[in-house]
C-alpha cells in the first residue's frame, strides 16, 4: 500500500501495512527515517538529534489544526482534553438558595422566679412590682416560659447541607476504537 510520507489515516486491521507504522507515540531513529523526519521534525516529541516521535493517537481523537470561528487555536502535536472531569463550584451557574418563612415566629423567653415578695411601690435593682407591691411567686419555678406575639426576625443565618461526592464523571463522546497509521516510506510530498 503505497502512500505519501507523513500521511496519517485510519486502518481497520490490528496490524500496520509495510511502509506504515502505528501512531503510538513511539520514538524512532532519525538516521533510518530521514525523509519522515524532514517533514514532521519533533512536533510530536523526540530529542531532534537522534530520535523523533510519531504522533500518539492511542485513546485520542484527531482534530484539525488552526482555529475555526469562535474556537480555540490548536497547533500540530498539541495534546489537550481529559477523559473525566470533576466539577467545582466555579463550574456551576450562579444561583442562590432562598429561605422562605411561611408564618410569623414566636419567641419564648425563659424567666426564673424566686419565692418571696416585694413590698415597695417603686422598687429598684430590677425587682418587678405594681403600685400595690406584693409581686411574688408562691413557689420558685425554673424556666417559666413567656410566649409573646409574632415578631419579625432579622439577621438570620441559614446554612444548607453539603451535597455531592466530588466524583469525576465520564467526558467522552460515543466512540469506536480504530488504528491510526502513518506512512513512513513512500512518495515524498511536494509543497503546493
Amino acid at each position: 500500500m503505497e502512500g505519501t510520507i507523513a500521511t496519517v489515516t485510519q486502518f481497520g486491521a490490528n496490524w500496520a501495512p509495510r511502509a506504515w507504522s502505528f501512531c503510538g507515540g513511539q520514538l524512532i531513529a532519525i538516521s533510518s527515517n530521514t525523509a519522515l523526519f524532514s517533514i514532521i521534525g519533533t512536533m510530536y516529541g523526540g530529542d531532534g538529534r537522534t530520535t523523533f516521535a510519531l504522533p500518539d493517537l492511542r485513546g485520542r481523537c484527531a482534530l484539525g489544526t488552526g482555529a475555526g470561528p469562535g474556537l480555540t487555536p490548536r497547533s500540530a502535536g498539541q495534546k489537550f482534553g481529559t477523559e473525566t472531569v470533576t466539577l467545582t463550584s466555579l463550574n456551576l451557574p450562579s444561583h442562590n438558595h432562598a429561605v422562605i418563612v411561611q408564618s410569623a415566629g414566636h419567641v419564648a423567653v425563659p424567666v426564673n422566679t424566686e419565692t418571696g415578695e416585694a413590698d415597695e411601690a417603686s422598687p429598684g435593682a430590677g425587682v418587678l412590682t405594681n403600685s400595690g407591691g406584693d409581686v411574688y411567686a408562691s413557689a420558685p419555678t425554673a424556666n417559666a416560659m413567656y410566649s409573646g406575639s409574632p415578631m419579625p426576625v432579622a439577621g438570620l443565618q441559614v446554612e444548607t447541607g453539603l451535597m455531592g461526592g466530588s466524583q469525576s464523571f465520564n467526558n467522552m463522546q460515543p466512540s469506536l476504537a480504530i488504528s491510526y497509521i502513518i506512512c513512513t516510506q513512500g512518495v515524498f510530498p511536494s509543497r503546493g
